[in-house]
């Protein structure tokens, strides 16, 4: 089986996609792709925290402000219709794909 590989989304410092989401989705140009190691994914905690959903990626960030995430926090992100879960270690949020 092989590794997943994730690409930063545009406009973002720290929410990535997998290399596989088949629909559309602005992701940087430079054409870096960061692999499961780099981004720390066997770390996430087992146990994790649904939390509500956000609008887009860009609310994500946003969290930081008022809504401080956590380790293992988990949101849907309804204009792609996908999961995030926050990586406490890399301060990133990363597409659940049967993580």
């Amino acid at each position: 089986m092989s590794a997943k590989n994730y690409k930063k989304m545009a406009g973002t410092s720290a929410v990535f996609i997998s290399t596989d989401y088949s629909h559309a989705s602005p992701v940087e140009r430079d054409g870096m792709v960061w692999n499961e190691d780099e981004l720390h994914l066997k770390d996430i905690p087992e146990q994790r925290n649904q939390k509500p959903s956000m609008s887009t990626v860009l609310a994500l960030e946003g969290l930081e402000d008022y809504d401080k995430p956590s380790d293992g926090d988990v949101r849907q992100v309804e204009s792609m219709g996908v999961d995030f879960v926050y990586i406490e270690r890399v301060h990133a949020w990363v597409q659940t794909t049967e993580l």
